[in-house]
């Protein structure tokens, strides 16, 4: 039986040593990763084993041989003798002393004990020494499970045991390697896994104390960091870029690598990604709102582009549903317009993204029978029919296919009437256009077959009209080529019997227009004739009342009315000139002036224009003259005088140069004197 290790480990004393002997080795005081206890080292040697090297004890050293010498007293004298060691003797001794120790020690090398094997050791009878060993072993390999293997090894052993402040240090170490560990867990983010880590460590290890402390600052970081990330996450579903790249910032500064980096680098890849994919949003959005089919897929094109990670990607999906849809309800008025070919378009283009398969199938088979029909023949009818009804209760458009039968079973019934009518139609007597106008009204209005009935009675209904209205139009026409306005009134009044809405009363109004037109040249022309020639003779107010004659309304008012306004403005140019004649006559310098502003304001069409320059230019001079007389009296006068002649006129620029020659007149510049300089300056200079 093993014997109980956790006595006294002490090597009994060899019974041949003395003085020179090796007291007994109590155990390995190592802690962290120093290295571990050796057990078997420990080991007290059994009551009949004798302590050798192959046990781990250190061999003692030979006993060294001495010379009896005797007491001077004693010993007879004998001759001096002188015996000398050389040098070469000390250097032989040190080299077998140094070999001799070199071979002892490979020899206690060689004879080390095995070292234990840990895993299938009994621990329930494993001494102290054996379990700290195997304790540092697995402690060694830093990782958690292997760190509370070694905590749980060396707790089994009793408070008062001789090992347990040496095994208690070990403790505390191993229990601040766990929370070390449990920090780089959540630094690497894994904040499950560190708390987890860090509540395994022994309640009663003085570490335990650190545990809850380090576990709420780890909840705490997260809280921020996580209180951060979804700010940022607020201000991205809002499209405030510059507000979410703030808070992403803020994670920088938070105590955890994780948050720090891996979670600061996703968030600004989602800012990056959320910016671009709002941008194409935005436009798809835009083309979303077109009706135009290619428009409508655009915008689908642009939302696909938008990646599953960005916060607009539900908003995306929702985009192309909607797309789909408005898509879908595009294609189904088509179908009721029976326009099979914007039917295809859209089906043939509805993409993949829309998820509507079915739908895609059945618009194209609809439009497909459309088309056949469409050539209004029975046979083709009978087999857009036939293919329709292949469609089952299930498909999306199910309904539709049957409203599609319905119609083209009662079309087949309208081709027949119609068919009829066009051939009763085609004599084009007014008679037999007449029966086949009651055969089209056969076909009721909710009939597929109605409007192209309504278009072919109305076609109908004008041939009628044409043949029962072309006589009169005729006749009018005639009257009108023989001239005189007694033969227009006439044709007006024969045409004025095709009644409105009649399929030529268009025509009869555009010939009545123009007979009119016709008819009020000939009664107006003689008055503008007349106003023209006593506005030559020189009469204008008799011109002017004459074309006035001219009422509004008639062909020739706009005419008589550009006359009378050039003749008005010759009358005012006449009466502007003699005006400023009367106001030149004092001579005075104000009334030449005010005789100017009068000939200035005679229009420019006026004939007497020439005349009104002339005088203005005249009159400048008179000015300029009176001005020069004034100024041998006064010049400050002569200076008002000449400030009335206007710009334009021919004495304006003479005029101003005398201005200014007086101006210098009146305010000389000042003359500056020149003081005379010392003697001494002037020597000074001279040198």
């Amino acid at each position: 039986m093993t014997r109980n290790r956790e006595g006294s480990d002490r090597w009994p004393t060899s019974p041949s040593s003395k003085s020179g002997q090796m007291k007994g080795w109590r155990g390995i005081k190592g802690v962290g990763n120093q290295r571990p206890v050796d057990p078997m080292a420990a080991e007290a040697p059994t009551p009949h084993s004798s302590p050798s090297p192959a046990r781990g004890m250190i061999p003692q050293p030979l006993p060294t041989s001495t010379v009896a010498v005797s007491p001077p007293s004693k010993q007879p004298k004998a001759p001096r003798r002188r015996f000398t060691v050389g040098w070469w003797f000390w250097a032989v001794l040190i080299v077998l002393i140094s070999g001799g120790v070199g071979f002892m020690s490979v020899a206690l090398l060689l004879k080390l004990p095995a070292v234990p094997n840990c895993p299938s050791t009994f621990w329930p009878t494993a001494s102290a020494a054996m379990r700290l060993y195997c304790a540092q072993l697995a402690a060694n390999k830093q990782t958690a499970d292997d760190l509370l293997e070694a905590i749980a090894l060396v707790e089994a052993l009793p408070e008062n045991h001789p090992l347990r402040p040496e095994i208690n240090r070990h403790i505390e170490q191993w229990s601040e390697d766990i929370l070390n560990i449990g920090e780089e867990k959540f630094q690497a983010g894994q904040l499950s896994e560190a708390i987890d880590i860090a509540k395994r460590i022994p309640f009663k290890s003085k570490a335990y104390e650190l545990v809850q402390k380090r576990i709420d600052q780890w909840q705490t970081i997260w809280a921020k960091a996580e209180a951060i990330y979804e700010k940022a996450e607020q201000q991205l579903k809002q499209s405030n870029w510059t507000q979410a790249f703030q808070e992403a910032v803020r994670l920088t500064s938070v105590e955890n690598k994780y948050w720090a980096t891996v979670k600061y680098n996703q968030l600004t890849d989602l800012i990056q990604i959320a910016r671009e994919a709002s941008q194409q949003l935005d436009k798809a959005y835009q083309l979303s709102k077109s009706n135009r089919v290619d428009d409508i897929l655009a915008a689908i094109q642009e939302a696909e582009k938008i990646p599953p990670n960005s916060f607009a990607y539900t908003e995306a999906r929702q985009l192309i549903d909607d797309c789909g849809t408005k898509l879908v309800k595009l294609a189904r008025e088509r179908l009721e317009q029976r326009n099979w070919q914007g039917v295809l378009e859209i089906a043939n283009k509805l993409p993949d993204s829309v998820k509507l398969p079915e739908l895609k199938a059945d618009l194209i088979d609809l439009a497909n029978a459309i088309s056949r029909a469409s050539s209004g023949t029975t046979s083709d009818i009978e087999v857009a029919i036939a293919s329709v009804q292949s469609l089952s209760s299930e498909r999306p458009l199910y309904n539709e296919a049957q409203e599609l039968i319905n119609r083209w079973q009662r079309e087949i019934q309208d081709v027949a009437l119609l068919e009829r009518a066009r051939a009763l139609a085609s004599s084009g007597l007014i008679s037999d256009l007449k029966a086949a106008i009651a055969q089209a009204q056969q076909i009721p209005s909710g009939n597929p077959r109605y409007s192209e009935a309504r278009s072919q009675i109305n076609q109908w209904t004008r041939q009628i009209e044409t043949q029962e209205d072309r006589p009169y139009l005729d006749r009018a026409i005639q009257l009108a080529s023989l001239g005189g306005v007694e033969s227009l009134q006439d044709a007006i009044t024969e045409a004025r019997r095709i009644a409105p809405g009649r399929a030529l009363y268009a025509e009869a109004q555009a010939k009545i227009a123009q007979w009119t037109r016709t008819v009020q040249q000939l009664q107006d022309q003689p008055y503008l004739d007349q106003a023209r020639a006593l506005a030559n003779s020189g009469n204008l107010a008799g011109a002017v009342s004459t074309a006035q004659q001219i009422k509004p309304g008639r062909t020739l008012y706009s005419e008589a009315q550009n006359e009378i306004r050039r003749w008005q403005a010759e009358l005012r140019g006449q009466q502007y000139l003699q005006q400023a004649y009367q106001a030149a006559s004092p001579g005075t310098p104000d009334a030449i002036a005010n005789a100017i502003r009068l000939a200035r304001q005679v229009p420019s069409s006026a004939r007497v224009r020439g005349d009104a320059v002339t005088a203005v230019n005249r009159w400048s001079y008179q000015l300029l003259a009176l001005a020069q007389d004034r100024s041998s009296i006064n010049l400050t006068e002569a200076i008002t005088i000449a400030k009335m002649i206007p710009s334009g006129t021919e004495a304006h620029e003479a005029a101003q140069l005398q201005i200014q020659g007086w101006q210098k007149l009146l305010n000389p510049e000042p003359t500056v004197l020149e003081l005379p300089r010392d003697d001494e300056e002037q020597s000074t200079e001279s040198e």
